[in-house]
């Protein structure tokens, strides 16, 4: 690896950002709409484990009951990626707090102002906005309305003592994907397929192809971009192109667009896997889900609703990556056995050596430019 990107500073991040609230969900070899808030057949994340606080809809004594709202992006919760994440984090703490919950999906940018501050005039106590595309709405609102808490997803939070942010190494998570893929693939060719071209997508993107270079140095990456993170038609017709390609193996970064990826390859059959994102998606097709790089958003949602509950809301920036599990790779339910034990071996030292700070996967297309695989990888 070159100098440049060892010498990368390292963000602020909160040690064991899971603390009790989701340590068995990762538990893999190597790591593994409206608004009234009506519920949806969004499952609650899988095998988290117990809190201290309580049964469900009975907080202890030193958790007080609040209103919690959500804004989410555009791919609404529904998308069973992104969006998602940010609800169950929602539901759980409903469930374990007694939290009043609601939310409010997005059907265009122009909705994001009038969605926060619907919430923050309905006297909620702590309201999410589910992108970085909200931050400025978040700039905009969370100064009118200094007695409620407001919590950005991805972006930046103005520096407020009633605002806080929390992001992602998703670089980290994308780098062992990258080079699972790498490992697994029969015809040198893999594929990446992104919502949007932006900086938060490109650190998916060069952490993946980091990822395939340093397993597989003949290995070609496709890349196609449907402009949208709620197009599954656009979605597919970039995963069948890019088989059509020879693609085998594709990552998707694309919120509810992903989806119609994963159709793609699982109507394409044996021979083929998609690589989902954000949610643990393996069951969306299973069998031909190699992995998913999970990115625990339900958390960082659960955590600062719990701070708010407890008179603890931490508010700056907080990033959290592998070392904190905050990104990781699924636990493979359904694809395991096709992965050679020598492949996972390998993810797993390189998981080692990112946690380490030996191995610092790029996240923008110039830290890519200059990286090189480590000697021996």
């Amino acid at each position: 690896m070159s100098q440049s990107l060892n010498s990368r500073s390292t963000p602020l991040t909160r040690r064991r950002f899971f603390a009790a609230f989701a340590l068995a969900t990762l538990t893999a070899p190597f790591l593994a709409g409206c608004p009234a808030g009506t519920t949806t057949d969004a499952a609650s994340p899988s095998a988290m484990a117990s809190t201290d606080a309580g049964g469900a809809g009975s907080p202890s004594a030193d958790v007080k009951k609040i209103k919690a709202g959500l804004v989410t992006d555009t791919g609404g919760v529904n998308d069973r990626s992104f969006n998602q994440m940010a609800y169950e984090g929602l539901q759980k703490a409903e469930k374990d707090f007694g939290t009043e919950i609601k939310f409010q999906e997005s059907k265009a940018n122009a909705d994001y102002v009038s969605n926060l501050s619907r919430f923050a005039q309905n006297k909620y106590d702590i309201v999410f906005a589910v992108g970085f595309k909200m931050q400025d709405a978040v700039k905009e609102v969370a100064p009118r309305f200094p007695d409620v808490k407001f919590v950005i997803i991805d972006g930046d939070a103005p520096d407020l003592p009633n605002c806080a942010s929390y992001k992602f190494l998703e670089e980290q998570g994308s780098f062992l994907v990258g080079a699972l893929a790498g490992l697994m693939t029969k015809t040198n060719v893999v594929g990446f397929v992104g919502g949007e071209q932006m900086p938060l997508i490109a650190k998916f993107e060069s952490g993946y192809k980091a990822g395939v270079q340093t397993t597989n140095s003949k290995a070609e990456v496709k890349v196609g971009y449907a402009n949208a993170f709620n197009d599954p038609q656009k979605g597919q017709e970039l995963a069948i192109s890019q088989m059509n390609a020879k693609a085998d193996i594709i990552y998707h970064a694309a919120g509810e667009t992903g989806v119609g990826v994963i159709k793609a390859v699982e109507a394409k059959g044996a021979g083929f896997y998609a690589i989902g994102v954000d949610k643990d998606q393996d069951a969306e097709a299973k069998g031909r889900v190699l992995t998913s790089m999970v990115k625990r958003v339900d958390v960082a949602v659960y955590e600062a609703i719990k701070g708010t509950a407890t008179g603890n809301f931490k508010t700056g920036m907080t990033t959290v990556g592998l070392k904190e599990e905050g990104v990781g790779l699924s636990p493979m339910e359904f694809t395991k056995q096709d992965v050679p034990a020598d492949a996972m071996a390998k993810i797993e030292e390189l998981k080692k050596a990112i946690i380490a700070g030996t191995l610092v996967p790029p996240a923008t297309p110039e830290q890519l430019a200059e990286f090189k695989p480590p000697a021996g990888k």
